[in-house]
């Protein structure tokens, strides 16, 4: 193909190539050069083709806003976290599953939103900007019971997957880790090595993976033989000082318990350092064991044994159910189809602390 190209008003092209200057070229009309452009297969190959070829020619590169408009569609997803600010700068997970979501994104054309929702202003302020479907779908990361947004979003009809069950009968998507057999294995591991009382420090319980990792908890102590005792179980937030303050629940209540369980590293942090204080070594004296393997279990003295939860496949996981809910939409009854549910495995990383 070869020749000069004109526009309509018979002066010569100049700048960004145009879609009308393709369909010249090509030998055809315009809306066929934006079926083959957007891959409809209600195209002859012969003229595919020869769309192709007068898009290589002319260097065209189509424009990214005008097909969104067109296919109502904003090229654009929310990753919304319902936390304060705090909390996700100073926990590794999170920075893990931003790493993670980017990477599945990068070679797409969507681009992401990143929104913290920890308070009731930013709720509000996050369903009126979702409400106006600025945004084609959303990740919902760290799910609490009673929280409002997966409800509004459904209501809204806006494509969803969250991290984390928020109850044993989910019905969005979702891309979980499995919390149980993580805390069963990270207990029975205490248990094999003679540890008899065995504490734990659980996360926020209006998080269903939390229950999950109690219930793990409770089964490794059931199978191992030992008799749980109530005592020995303290509530933490899945901060440094819920961490801390929990530890010294413990220690006040049972202060001959000699093995701690955290349902995060960041928790375990805390704990290790009123043991510390305590004149308690580790794990001489008490072993500790974490949850997230994360950068906080690798550095900690000594390093912590911790269940690696794959936070960065859970990312990318999300990202992939995410897009194919954006494009399945409703069934052919304008009914939303059953929804994904994905368990990614866990794994124990047993180091100097246990």
């Amino acid at each position: 193909m070869s020749g000069t190209i004109r526009t309509e008003s018979g002066g010569r092209s100049t700048g960004r190539p145009t879609l009308e200057e393709v369909a010249v070229l090509a030998g055809v009309g315009r809306g066929t050069v934006s079926r083959v452009i957007n891959g409809s297969p209600r195209v002859r190959d012969a003229t595919r083709e020869a769309v192709r070829a007068a898009v290589a020619e002319l260097g065209y590169v189509p424009n990214r806003a005008a097909r969104a408009l067109a296919a109502n569609r904003t090229d654009a997803i929310a990753l919304v976290v319902p936390e304060p600010e705090d909390r996700f700068f100073a926990e590794p997970y999170f920075s893990d599953m931003v790493r993670g979501v980017g990477a599945a994104l990068a070679d797409t054309e969507m681009q992401l939103l990143l929104t913290l929702a920890g308070g009731d202003r930013e709720r509000r302020r996050l369903a009126q900007y979702l409400a106006a479907h600025r945004v084609d779908g959303v990740l919902l990361v760290s799910v609490h019971a009673d929280d409002p947004i997966p409800d509004l979003l459904a209501e809204l009809s806006v494509p969803l997957v969250i991290s984390g069950r928020r109850s044993g009968d989910e019905t969005l998507a979702v891309v979980d880790a499995d919390n149980f057999a993580g805390a069963r294995a990270a207990v029975a591991h205490l248990a094999a090595r003679g540890r008899r009382r065995i504490a734990t420090i659980t996360g926020l319980l209006d998080v269903y993976g939390s229950r999950l990792r109690v219930a793990g908890y409770s089964a490794a102590l059931a199978e191992a033989g030992i008799a749980e005792d109530p005592a020995l179980t303290a509530r933490g937030d899945f901060t440094e000082e819920g961490g801390r303050r929990a530890m010294r629940e413990l220690l006040a209540r049972r202060p001959g318990l000699d093995a701690v369980f955290a349902a995060s590293d960041v928790m375990a942090g805390g704990a290790r350092q009123v043991l510390r204080e305590a004149g308690r070594r580790v794990p001489d004296d008490v072993a500790l064991v974490g949850f997230d393997d994360s950068v906080t279990a690798r550095l900690m003295d000594p390093p912590l044994t911790s269940v690696r939860q794959p936070i960065e496949e859970m990312g990318r996981t999300m990202v992939e159910v995410l897009l194919g809910e954006i494009g399945a939409g409703p069934d052919g009854r304008g009914e939303r189809r059953a929804r994904p549910r994905v368990v990614l495995p866990t794994e124990l990383v047993v180091r100097d602390s246990s």
